[in-house]
Formats: structure tokens, C-alpha cells, sequence
């Protein structure tokens, strides 16, 4: 009989990150389970607050004054020993706490107190009698019996502007009554029956050694085009043949659409969607769907990894090389890894695919971590498009100012005449990407950030990528008082400007995070598309993958230099990865393809490579740099961001740090401390931002120890200053 348990309080302070004792009430003794979510008291004024039972006692120590637990707050555990098993690796692989990890795996509206439930108002057939044959009570009355159990009294009296008081006075005289009913916020549509396509020899090959080996971990290293998603589908076919269920990942919302209108067209409607577009509420219902047995198949972005499947059978991340996977918010996991710990507790499968995997997920096939399996060859014997490389420097030698250069001109109007779609891929939103005066050199920058403002027409004003600050355009500059103010560079909405005063006949969308901050946005541009309704579509990284338009038959990569030239290891991985993932949206269809690539720099091997779509070259080169630099992976990174409003405050203190790790390390060969320095962009949101980058063989106690000891140096300040720990980050910037 357990009578005491430890707890874990809802806070994400490090120093409340451990077990409290307490006491259980005998009336609970009998409910109380692992996993429960409780309310206790804490503190010395006794603060009512949740926690999560994370073990439970039958004996303990002598606890003077230990406290009991007021009360339970679900009917069931909402944790899982799954779940506490996954969250300790967590806890240790990501350096965070508790309740940290239990507030990514959770929908947020079990902490709000929101329910899949609703009380409707139901008509009794009681007659209206005296006072009560007047309005607002007839109204009332005669619209809850035409739509009997339609309304909430709020839904109600919003709808129909009758007051609460009203409809209170009608359920209290029994002329209504209020019944408990299940909402379903969840996407119920109907999809177009996605017939199953007959197997490929390297298809067949494919879905066999993943079904037969006794491995479970695959990449399935596949040409844009190779047939992988049929591939998955095979496989969650198999799964639910076995009573198994699975879950399919893509990387970013905008592949959601393609994928749900596939697997519900061969799969039916019960599949779950899962994804940060979706309400709170909606979230809910779909992981209470999960939860109960009621879905066998998820899609969605990297938060569908931590729905309760029982008999999870499969996980298949699509795109694995992309950065979308990392969460950049504590804990910093990687859907990745989090799919390889699941492996093990579910004893399931997981296959990654992608055209262009990431360096170190290929190396670990080298290494024969992962079985490789490659797709040389496009699924329906479509040719892969033709790759050309136009040198931007020669374009301006001949005079040409413009975004587009003369082979992508000729290319645009030679498929716009013959009704062919287009596709223009440029990895940066807005209008011009930075205004200054040409008389003084003044930029306009953001005054809460490091960064200069971007111009954006659609409003007419300069805006901040990283804060969302907006100013006023000024044709005049504010320090020398000229009138000499320029735009320079372009984004997607110069693009779609120029397309349309040089093409004006052709319908064009634009797909970036301006356009499809409303819900259900990128379902609407993706079936425009889809349909024939537009002819061009420009757009940022969200259009570079997955994405299957049979009529597209030309893509122009306006800028292919913007990704190349950040200051980070990762970025010639990364424009390799654009320009092949962005160019196997051309020719998927009977039509062939043609891939036009605007370059000022075309000597660089992430270019060339791409060019050839020579994964195997772009891989050797890369790697050996990788070797020589002590690069991932090669070298395990963490990265320390520390920011604060105070900049004297953040540099001494992120200076006493790299101190005492300097101290820490300072025998140890294999570790290279990089910084303390500034990072990239210093500023954003008023915060200043310095950081130090630790490489080398460092193993978990040394992280945990390393942590530490950067809390215990700067707890004096921890209310001004916050403290990132990045453990293997995607990115330095």
C-alpha cells in the first residue's frame, strides 16, 4: 500500500526541479497512481499548486511537518511509465527539467482546465406558461427546440443576443436542461479516394528489407521523385494489417496538407492531424483521440512524436535533414533522437527518408548504425530535371539590373505560353531586405534588435524578422537629412512585383510566413496551386520540399547565395540542400523538367554538386572537412547563449564563465572553448546576446557538470539574465 508519493512541482525553475514527499490522504490512497496530475500545497504560505506524481512510496525516512495532497485532478494518469522513462532521457540528453519535458509531451490545454467536453442545451417539451409566455423566453425557447443540442448558453446568447440570465431562469423553471456532450474540433473531411500505385522494383526492395530486417533503425536515401511516400504508405498499410499504429512526420506545415489528402484518400478519415496551426482545443481533441484508441495513423510536424500511442509500430520522418526538427525552446530536443529513444520503449521501427539526408545521419550509415537504402531512380520513369547554373556576374557585366536573368526570363515566358506552372524560389520574405541612405551610408535597423529593417509594400513599412516591430517608411534620412533613401535587396514580395509588371497576365502566389499566418492558409495556396488556378508560385523554404505539381516544369532559384554565405558550419550543407530539394519540384510529371539557378558565386561545391544532384561528392567533400575542422560529427557542441537587457551586467557575467570553464577544461585536450563573444546578431528584443561554444568528446556527466556550475556562477543575476544550453544546436547564428 503506498501511502506517500514524490512529486514534481509545476515550475520550470531549476532549483524546483527535483521530487518533493508528500503525504497521501487515505480517501486517495485507492486512486492515487504514477503519472497523475495532483494539487498540493507548497511553500511556507502553503500555495495551492499542480504537480505530477512521479513515484510512489509505501515507507519513508522520518519527515517532519511533510504535507499532504489535496486533491486529484484527472480521472486517469495523464503520464505514462513510457512517458517518465522518455522524460528522464530527456532531462539528461537536453539538459532540462521536468517540468519542462512534461509541458512539450502534454497538450498545453490540460494545464489551461480546457475539456473535449461541453454542456449543450436540450429542449424538454415543457409548455411556456404565464410569465414566461413573453420574450425573451419565447425566442429562447423556439430556437433551442428547432436546434436541439446545438447550443452552449454562452454559443447562445452570443448568437442570438439574448442575455444569460435568461437562459439561466429557463433551465432553473425545467424548460430546458443542460447535458454533457463530446466536442469534435477535429478535421472530419472527406478526401478524393489516393489510389494505391503498383511498386517499383527498388519500391518492392525497399519495403521489404524494412519489413524483414531485424534492424529498426532506416534511411531511405531516395532521388526527389523516387516514390518514398508510396513507400510509406505501404508501410502504415503493413502496420495496420498488424493491429499497429503509426506516425508520419514532415517538416513543415505547408507538406501537411499533400500528406493528409494522401493517406486519408487511401486511409479514410480516422487519421490524426497534428501541428501548431492547430487551437488548443483542437490540439486536445486530437491527442484524447490517441489517447483512447479512436486513431491509428498520425501526421504532423515534430510535436505528432510525443502522441500516446499504445501500439506504436512505425515512425517515418520525412525530410529528416531538416532544421525544423530541432525544437529551438527548452528542452531543445531533436524529433530525430526523440524517434530513436522511442524506438526501444515502443520497440518499434523508424525511417527517416530524404533526397539529401544530413551529414551526420549519413555517416551513421557508414558506421552501419542505420540501414542505408537507396532510390537511384524517379518513381514513374520521369527524367531527373535539367540543372543549369547562370553566373549573376555576368548578367550585370551585360547591363542586366534585373532579379530575373536572361535564360529565366526566356524560360518564364516559354512555359507561361505553354500553360506549364512555374516555381520561384528565394529564401528571404519581404520586399527589399534592407533600406539606407546613399549619401551617408545610414541603415535603417530595428531599435530592439540588431538587425536592419526589412521593407515590405504590403503595408507600406519597415519591419523586423526577428521582433515584428514596425515602422513607418521616411523618404528622408534621419541623420544627414537627405533624400538619397534606396531599397536594396530583394525578398518574395519584390519577386511577386516584378512578376506581375513583367508577366501581368500571369496569376501568381506567394507562400512564406507572411501569407499563411492564418489558419488553414497553406491549404488554401497549396490547392490553388494544385488545381491550375495559378501559374507561378514564389515562396520561400516552405515550397523547397515534398511538394508534388505534376504541371511544374520549371523552378528558378533567384538568389542561391543567401544560405551559403552565413557564418555557420552548416552552410554549404544547407544550400546543397535547397537547390536539390527545390529543383525536384520540376519535371515530376510527364513533362520535363528544367531547373534554372541564379548565382554570383558558382565555383562553390555546394552549388556544383547540387547541380549534378551528386549527393555522394557534396558528402565526401563535406566530411572531410568536417574531420579536419573537429566539426559534427566528429565532435559533440554545446552551445551557451546568455542574454539580458543590461549589457555591463551580461558581459561580466558571461566572462566569469568562460573563466571558470576555461578552468574546468583546462587539462582536458579534446574539448576547444570558443568565446565569450558576441553572438551574430548581438541585439533582439532589447536583449543583448553573447555566447560561448564548447566542441569535443564530452560525455553526459561532464555536460550535467558544465551546466551547473554556469547556474551556480550566475544565480546572484538569474532574474536578469537568461541562460540557453544548447546541446548539439543546428545552428550558431
Amino acid at each position: 500500500m503506498y501511502k506517500y508519493a514524490g512529486v514534481v512541482i509545476n515550475s520550470n525553475s531549476i532549483q524546483l526541479d527535483k521530487l518533493f514527499t508528500y503525504e497521501i490522504p487515505e480517501n486517495l490512497i485507492e486512486k492515487i497512481k504514477i503519472g497523475n496530475r495532483v494539487l498540493v500545497p507548497f511553500g511556507l504560505g502553503n500555495k495551492k499548486v499542480d504537480a505530477f506524481v512521479i513515484d510512489l512510496y509505501e515507507e519513508i525516512g522520518d519527515i517532519k511537518g511533510i504535507k499532504k495532497i489535496y486533491s486529484i485532478f484527472n480521472d486517469f494518469p495523464i503520464l505514462t511509465r513510457k512517458n517518465l522513462i522518455l522524460i528522464n532521457q530527456m532531462r539528461e540528453k537536453y539538459l532540462s527539467t521536468y517540468m519542462e519535458c512534461i509541458k512539450t509531451i502534454m497538450p498545453a490545454a490540460l494545464f489551461k482546465g480546457m475539456k473535449n467536453k461541453k454542456e449543450i442545451l436540450i429542449f424538454t417539451g415543457k409548455a411556456l406558461e404565464g410569465k414566461f409566455q413573453k420574450e425573451p423566453y419565447v425566442s429562447i425557447y423556439n430556437i433551442v427546440r428547432k436546434n436541439n443540442g446545438k447550443f452552449t448558453k454562452t454559443s447562445l446568447s452570443k448568437n442570438f443576443q439574448v442575455s444569460l440570465s435568461s437562459i439561466n431562469t429557463m433551465l432553473k423553471h425545467e424548460f430546458l436542461v443542460q447535458e454533457e456532450s463530446i466536442v469534435n474540433r477535429y478535421n472530419d473531411r472527406e478526401y478524393l479516394f489516393y489510389d494505391k500505385k503498383e511498386l517499383n522494383e527498388e519500391q518492392k526492395n525497399a519495403l521489404n528489407k524494412i519489413l524483414n530486417s531485424p534492424k529498426k533503425l532506416f534511411l531511405i536515401h531516395g532521388v526527389t521523385g523516387s516514390g518514398k511516400t508510396e513507400i510509406y504508405m505501404n508501410l502504415v498499410q503493413k502496420m495496420m494489417d498488424e493491429g499497429k499504429e503509426s506516425i508520419i512526420l514532415v517538416p513543415e506545415i505547408s507538406l501537411t496538407p499533400q500528406m493528409v489528402e494522401r493517406f486519408k484518400g487511401r486511409f479514410g478519415k480516422d487519421i490524426t492531424v497534428f501541428h501548431s496551426k492547430l487551437s488548443d482545443g483542437e490540439r486536445l481533441d486530437e491527442w484524447l483521440r490517441v489517447k483512447e484508441g479512436k486513431v491509428k495513423v498520425a501526421i504532423g510536424a515534430r510535436s505528432a512524436i510525443f502522441l500516446p500511442f499504445e501500439k506504436l509500430g512505425l515512425i517515418i520522418i520525412d525530410e529528416e535533414h531538416e532544421a525544423s526538427y530541432k525544437s529551438d525552446s527548452d528542452p531543445k530536443y531533436n524529433a530525430r533522437e526523440i524517434g530513436e529513444i522511442k524506438t526501444s520503449l515502443d520497440n518499434c521501427k523508424l525511417v527517416l527518408g530524404s533526397a539529401t539526408p544530413s551529414i551526420e545521419t549519413f555517416y551513421r550509415c557508414n558506421k552501419g548504425e542505420i540501414e542505408l537504402i537507396t532510390l537511384n531512380k524517379r518513381a514513374d520513369g520521369a527524367s531527373m530535371p535539367k540543372i543549369e547554373i547562370v553566373d549573376m556576374r555576368e548578367e550585370l557585366a551585360n547591363n542586366n539590373r534585373s532579379i530575373f536573368s536572361r535564360r529565366l526570363f526566356e524560360e518564364i515566358q516559354q512555359r507561361l505560353a505553354k500553360r506549364e506552372q512555374i516555381i520561384l524560389f528565394l529564401n528571404r520574405r519581404g520586399f527589399s531586405t534592407f533600406v539606407s541612405c546613399r549619401k551617408c551610408g545610414y541603415v535603417f535597423k530595428c531599435n530592439n534588435c540588431d538587425i536592419s529593417l526589412t521593407y515590405h509594400s504590403s503595408g507600406d513599412s519597415l519591419v523586423c524578422h526577428y521582433c515584428g516591430n514596425r515602422q513607418r517608411v521616411t523618404k528622408i534620412c534621419p541623420k544627414c537629412g537627405s533624400k538619397y533613401v534606396k531599397y536594396f535587396g530583394i525578398g518574395t514580395e519584390k519577386v511577386e512585383d516584378e512578376i506581375k509588371k513583367y508577366f501581368p497576365k500571369a496569376k501568381t502566389l506567394r507562400m512564406d510566413f507572411d501569407t499563411t499566418r492564418k489558419k488553414n492558409s497553406y491549404e488554401y495556396i497549396y490547392n490553388t496551386f494544385k488545381e491550375g488556378k495559378a501559374d507561378i508560385l514564389i515562396g520561400t523554404q516552405m515550397i523547397a520540399k515534398g511538394l508534388d505539381f505534376h504541371n511544374v516544369t520549371l523552378v528558378g532559384v533567384i538568389a542561391a547565395d543567401l544560405s551559403l554565405n552565413l557564418p555557420d558550419f552548416r552552410a554549404s550543407e544547407r544550400t546543397f540542400q535547397l537547390i536539390t530539394q527545390v529543383s525536384g519540384r520540376a519535371g515530376r510529371g510527364k513533362k520535363e523538367g528544367q531547373v534554372i539557378v541564379q548565382t554570383y558565386n558558382p565555383e562553390s561545391p555546394s552549388i556544383i554538386f547540387s547541380s549534378h544532384n551528386d549527393y555522394l561528392g557534396f558528402y565526401n567533400e563535406e566530411i572531410s572537412l568536417r574531420k579536419i575542422m573537429n566539426y559534427p560529427p566528429f565532435a559533440q557542441m554545446m552551445l551557451i547563449n546568455m542574454s539580458s537587457e543590461d549589457e555591463e551586467l551580461l558581459i561580466k557575467n558571461i566572462q566569469n564563465v568562460g573563466i571558470i570553464l576555461k578552468d574546468i577544461l583546462k587539462n582536458n585536450d579534446k574539448i576547444e572553448i570558443l568565446g565569450p563573444c558576441p553572438c551574430e546578431i548581438s541585439k533582439i528584443k532589447n536583449n543583448y546576446r553573447w555566447q560561448i561554444i564548447i566542441k569535443g568528446d564530452m560525455d553526459l556527466n561532464l555536460k550535467k557538470y558544465i551546466r551547473d556550475r554556469i547556474y551556480e556562477t550566475v544565480k546572484e543575476v538569474y532574474n536578469h539574465i537568461r541562460v540557453s544550453i544548447d546541446v548539439n544546436p543546428l545552428s550558431l547564428l
